[in-house]
């Protein structure tokens, strides 16, 4: 550890000696999170919907059938639980949920003898929807769509040009009842930024003694590649941290982003989520003798991928299977479901586990293949 300490307060007295770099890495992600919190606004398709069928009628089937035919729904990956129906949304096993409470075949039948009675009847019927608003795109388009399928199937049973009397839909957003599209795109900024600010840092570190001649002497320091390494690493864990904690501020007091969840979890998240974008610095830094060169590789290899295959933008499930096989190394993948669950759901660590496993899995592996790939000799 004692070596480990001098080799990060070498490390620390590199970057306090370039405060012009320093001052970019902390503004840059603040100016990245202002930039694109405003101009980011998408519409998605191919929600997940879970289904609590009360009626159990043959009509009850048909427009869950309706709404599975329509293009904008599929079904959900878990199945709803009735004694406590939001948890499916909360583990993010469906974007939305669809009720459909006891009488609903009774009311079609209503409707459909008899129109004009069923308008003046006092008994109205609701179909319940629960939609996630921590996606503000896919909480509005569902309670949009939701609502023109239903009144879709419902005038099947009418004459034509009869209003639909006696059946609404009730809709009851969660997590982001206003819909706002910050609440949904800021957080996922955070992973983004995060991985190419922590990235590009430690991308020079080994370069940068190459490229000025100062690898000699690390060369002849009795260390070892695991020490120089994590000493390396342990200055800008710091730095990117600063970095996340800024950002996450100006996310919730300038966005207004709620944060519900447990800050000490989401302190540790945070430090596995750089960690493992640290590792692919590094590891880009040990592969490369120049500082222009591992800047590149480490925006290419970290930006592009973290913005197109995590799930930012496109939904994964809607990629090629080849792609959607790509994003498991992702490491952004799993830092958007993170920290979209913990300050929007305040979901818990029984919730987000295997997230994190996946996470320390490749800090593991990235961090290895540096140490590995680092080699105790010029060249």
């Amino acid at each position: 550890m004692r070596k480990i300490k001098f080799i990060a307060l070498k490390e620390l007295r590199h970057i306090l000696r370039d405060p012009r770099s320093l001052i970019i890495a902390i503004l840059m992600p603040i100016l990245m999170t202002l930039l694109y919190g405003y101009a980011i606004n998408l519409e998605i398709k191919n929600i997940k919907l879970a289904v609590l069928d009360f009626d159990g009628t043959a009509d009850s089937r048909e427009l869950v059938g309706n709404f599975y035919n329509s293009g904008y729904f599929v079904p959900a990956t878990a199945t709803a639980s009735v004694t406590d129906p939001g948890m499916v949304l909360k583990t993010a096993g469906a974007a939305a949920l669809l009720i459909i409470k006891p009488g609903f075949s009774e009311k079609l039948a209503e409707v459909a003898a008899d129109p004009a009675v069923a308008l003046l009847s006092e008994d109205s019927y609701e179909l319940g929807l629960l939609v996630d608003g921590a996606d503000a795109n896919t909480a509005a388009a569902a309670a949009s769509y939701a609502g023109i399928i239903a009144s879709r199937v419902l005038k099947q049973q009418l004459p034509p040009g009869m209003e639909i009397p006696g059946v609404n839909i009730s809709t009851r957003i969660l997590y982001n009842p206003d819909l706002k599209s910050s609440h949904f795109f800021v957080p996922g900024l955070i992973a983004i930024i995060l991985m190419m600010i922590s990235a590009l840092l430690t991308s020079v570190t080994i370069a940068r003694e190459k490229e000025t001649g100062t690898m000699e002497q690390l060369l002849t320091s009795p260390v070892t590649p695991r020490q120089i390494i994590i000493g390396k690493v342990i200055p800008y864990l710091g730095l990117a941290l600063l970095d996340g904690f800024l950002v996450l501020l100006f996310a919730v007091f300038h966005f207004g982003v709620p944060f519900i969840g447990s800050t000490i979890l989401m302190f540790i998240f945070g430090v596995i989520y750089i960690t493992t974008a640290l590792s692919i610095g590094v590891l880009i830094s040990t592969l490369v003798k120049t500082q222009q060169l591992a800047m590149m590789i480490a925006m290419l290899i970290t930006v592009l991928p973290s913005v197109m295959l995590s799930g930012f933008i496109f939904e994964i499930k809607n990629m090629p299977t080849m792609l959607q096989y790509i994003t498991y190394v992702i490491p952004a993948r799993y830092f958007l479901l993170i920290i979209r669950g913990v300050m929007l759901k305040g979901a818990a660590l029984a919730i987000l586990w295997k997230e994190a496993a996946f996470l320390v899995l490749l800090a593991v592996v990235f961090l290895g293949l540096a140490i590995k790939r680092f080699k105790i000799r010029i060249g």
